[in-house]
């Protein structure tokens, strides 16, 4: 449904980002990660017909985004992180000026603003002003203009900043349960929402990919060793030692509560049975054995933090080097 290859944008002297390549399935929600300045907006722009690319080509639903920017934006609902709302007007004139914009008339428009309020849970507000609605009803409003023109794709540019947590649970429901109907690109600061309701992930630092596949298989890719948790209810003085005594077992951590530990071990190497097996041989009182994985914020950390190393040696190298995390918008 979007297919974007080797596209680079340069500004002046700078590059903003450089040979970004990444795909989206139909009905995929794609999470499109980077630090501040990494080239998340640059690449939403292009892809919106906003910006042209300096190199590269980016289509959306078989349209190329340069040649032809009407057909692609026909079929693009955009979400911006500030949603473009008139708050002198109700939620159903808002909707019904949107869907105009957008080719809808008579009983079209009708039938479809009647579809997105009923989707988004609207029905009761669309009499009213929409700057007298709350922040979390105001989003909603943004993502039903998104959604009015039933769009194949999707792109949402940080839709749940500035909302409170349960605002927040509601927006990512929303979100997900557009999957399979749309294709989604989810443009996030916040990582949890990203594991919470992406399919895949694509991170950018520096503007380039620096990773793209799900979570699970990142953190999988990244691992050097086994991590287990391991809550004890009477562990022996001596515990910590008996523990790095199992084969396998490369070093133990004590944690800050009292009788847990972290216990790396060989890669590839479940040894959760032998510790289990001496935990309750010994009468230590075993009350929690899990195993510990990379999440996405320790992914994307790492991956950020070793391409933000490179750029600072290019920059060291000579005065000639551009940074383009700097200079991204």
């Amino acid at each position: 449904m979007i297919d974007v290859r080797r596209i680079t944008k340069r500004y002046g002297s700078h590059t903003a980002i450089e040979n970004v390549t990444f795909s989206v399935a139909k009905g995929e929600v794609l999470g499109f990660l980077g630090p501040n300045g990494a080239g998340k907006t640059t690449t939403m722009r292009i892809l919106t017909c906003f910006l042209p690319a300096t190199a590269g080509t980016a289509h959306v639903a078989g349209f190329d985004c340069f040649d032809q920017p009407m057909e692609v934006k026909r079929r693009i609902g955009y979400l911006p992180e500030n949603p473009p709302l008139y708050h002198e007007l109700t939620v159903t004139e808002y909707l019904t000026f949107v869907g105009r914009l957008k080719g809808l008339r008579g009983a079209d428009l009708t039938r479809q603003e009647d579809r997105v309020l009923e989707r988004l849970s609207l029905g009761h507000v669309r009499d009213r002003l929409i700057g007298n609605l709350s922040r979390g009803y105001r989003q909603r409003v943004g993502l039903a203009q998104a959604l009015i023109h039933d769009p194949p794709v999707l792109i949402l540019d940080e839709p749940t900043v500035g909302l409170d947590p349960k605002q927040i649970i509601e927006i990512r429901e929303l979100i997900k349960n557009l999957a399979g109907s749309h294709s989604v690109i989810l443009s996030t600061h916040i990582l949890p929402e990203a594991t919470a309701v992406c399919q895949r992930v694509v991170i950018i630092s520096g503007g380039r990919i620096v990773a793209e596949d799900t979570p699970e298989r990142l953190s999988a890719q990244l691992r050097k060793s086994e991590k287990i948790s391991v809550s004890l209810k009477t562990p022996p003085a001596d515990a910590r030692d008996r523990l790095r005594a199992v084969a396998g077992v490369v070093a133990v951590f004590e944690s800050q509560e009292p009788g847990a530990f972290v216990i790396e071990c060989e890669l590839g190497r479940d040894i959760r049975e032998d510790l289990a097996r001496m935990a309750v041989t010994s009468g230590w009182g075993l009350l929690e054995l899990t195993s510990v994985s990379l999440t996405l914020e320790d992914v994307f950390l790492h991956l950020t933090r070793h391409e933000e190393g490179i750029a600072q040696g290019s920059r060291l190298a000579g005065p000639t080097a551009s940074s383009a995390e700097e200079t991204s918008p």
